[in-house]
């Protein structure tokens, strides 16, 4: 059986056999075909359209990061691409399967430097440096080819952002296909002598920490087993938190793990790129153990004593079965976990008590499976030390890349993704301005959430650190805002303004209520805010 098509259908029906139910993206004329075959396909395939091509890639980024699973952009060539770029940056740095759909100039124009619309020197070479795979279609019997190979790339290995740039005479271009059908990604088994090798380590292991990261996202379960077998803290940062929930008796903000980092033997590293090796420091004392499906990975600061190269969930049930059959069985930690978490509470209360108070308003208001899409901003900061996690991916942020302006736009690509959950974004007046008219996107396309905005009329990160370490010599940190309530209005989403904690509560309360787009300004005093950094920058604690 064969079907006639172009290669905007071929797109499209690549793009169904893998599962793809929302495109975030935005037409353009080198895009035409690819938007007709999109309609017909409408029932299909929903077409989410932004305001900005950065909108649209960091909504693929946030529905991605929420759900684990691929998600799509599409955006013209050239200045599109380069609008995207910092999604695509941030779906790099945190390993967030995202495919970027684009075209090229026109084909009689291509790499001819010609200055055709939206030509740019060396369009592929910009999309290589920001993806883990590319390619470009040069006729349309390779499109099938190309979206099977960029979903594998998706879908193995480390899940990084993959893109496709197709000619738009190649997306109108009729040809023969046979239909396909989808097929299973392969993932590279577990060598059992590295897991006997491991589990010889740990049954001599005095003092074992384990570190996860988002490789371990989709095996909470297997982390937990092995946590509770061993009686090791679990220490986590950003794309970790969660993975062991935070009530647990075992799990330990790396903040803490920081200051204890000197007395562990072995360290295992599920998913993780185990920074605290080069941040906190090493030596020979300390043996290492690392679990991760990229092997370019583990022995990127120090060579591990052994090295899983394999998948976070199945290396881990591994690991486990082997210390279950040597009968290893621990009953008590070496470490007071929750003494060390109270008191580090306590610390925080001390030095960033109006975070904290905002953070516990969020809280008690949320359900226990909520998203908190954090930013640049103080209060996102904060949150990464003091927010209870429940779940993995509950808490969404931009990782090693640190995008200022990425929260706004991404959390919209969360609640488009989980329709069912609440999706919370909090943003400071700066960053928020950068991706704010996506409110419209908001509200065309009926997405509920509820936006947060501390509002201190400044950057306050930057303003903060110029006053601690330059003298108060602050520069290039006032804002002229705009009216955050009349700005709401204007694009018909709901609004309320909060001065402290408490009123902060009651509007979230009534935000969530009434399920539509929404925005609530919180205004901050100048100031106001307590230094995060202290507890958020490394210290070298080891091999000094």
């Amino acid at each position: 059986m064969t079907i006639r098509c172009n290669g905007a259908q071929a797109l499209v029906a690549g793009l169904e056999r893998w599962g793809i139910q929302q495109v975030f993206g935005l037409p353009g004329v080198q895009l035409d075909a690819f938007f007709d075959a999109l309609y017909n396909a409408r029932q299909r395939i929903r077409v989410l359209h932004t305001r900005h091509e950065q909108g649209a890639a960091y909504m693929a980024l946030g529905s991605a990061m929420a759900t684990g699973k691929p998600a799509v952009c599409t955006v013209v060539p050239g200045p599109g691409i380069l609008n995207a770029g910092a999604a695509l940056a941030t779906a790099y740095a945190c390993n967030a399967p995202v495919l970027c759909i684009t075209s090229t100039v026109n084909w009689p124009l291509l790499d001819r430097h010609y200055g055709g619309l939206h030509e740019l020197p060396d369009q592929s070479g910009v999309l290589a440096r920001l993806t883990k795979w590319s390619a470009r279609a040069h006729h349309a019997t390779q499109i099938p080819d190309l979206i099977d190979t960029a979903f594998e790339q998706l879908l193995s290995g480390r899940p990084r952002p993959v893109a496709i740039e197709i000619p738009p005479e190649v997306l109108a271009q009729e040809v023969v296909l046979t239909p396909r059908r989808p097929h299973t990604v392969e993932k590279p088994q577990v060598d059992p002598q590295q897991v006997a090798a491991a589990v010889e380590i740990l049954s001599n292991a005095k003092f074992p920490f384990i570190v996860v990261g988002g490789g371990a996202q989709h095996a909470p379960a297997q982390v937990r087993e092995l946590a509770e077998l061993l009686q090791a803290p679990v220490l986590s940062r950003q794309m970790g938190r969660g993975i062991l929930a935070d009530e647990h008796p075992l799990a330990l903000h790396a903040a803490i793990g920081n200051r204890h980092w000197p007395r562990a033997d072995v360290v295992v590293g599920i998913g993780t790129r185990l920074q605290q090796l080069r941040e906190w420091g090493t030596d020979s004392k300390l043996k290492v153990i690392r679990i991760d499906i990229d092997p370019t990975e583990h022995a990127r600061v120090t060579a591990p004593a052994v090295g899983l190269v394999a998948d976070a969930l199945d290396a881990t049930a591994a690991l486990i079965t082997g210390l279950r059959t040597a009968g290893i069985n621990r009953s008590q930690s070496w470490l007071d976990v929750r003494g060390a978490e109270e008191a580090f509470r306590n610390e925080l209360q001390r030095e960033i008590p109006l975070q904290l108070a905002y953070l516990d308003a969020l809280r008690a208001e949320l359900p226990r499976d909520a998203v908190l899409v954090d930013e640049i901003t103080q209060v996102g900061h904060a949150a990464k030390l003091g927010f209870p996690l429940h779940a993995p991916r509950t808490l969404i942020t931009s990782g090693y890349q640190g995008t200022l302006g990425y929260g706004y736009a991404t959390a919209l690509g969360a609640q488009a993704a989980l329709p069912d959950r609440r999706v919370i974004s909090i943003n400071g007046d700066g960053g928020f301005l950068y991706t704010q008219a996506e409110m419209a996107t908001a509200v065309l396309h009926e997405i509920p959430l509820v936006a947060i905005v501390f509002n201190d009329n400044c950057f306050g990160n930057v303003q903060l650190i110029q006053e601690r370490w330059y003298g108060g010599r602050a520069i290039a940190t006032q804002l002229h805002n705009p009216d955050f309530m009349a700005l709401a209005a204007s694009f018909g989403v709901h609004g309320w303004r909060a001065t402290s904690p408490d009123e902060l509560r009651q509007a979230l309360r009534a935000a969530l209520a009434q399920r539509a787009p929404a925005l609530i300004e919180v205004t901050v005093p100048k100031g106001a805010m307590g230094w995060v950094w202290g507890f958020i920058m490394p210290q070298r604690v080891r091999g000094v």
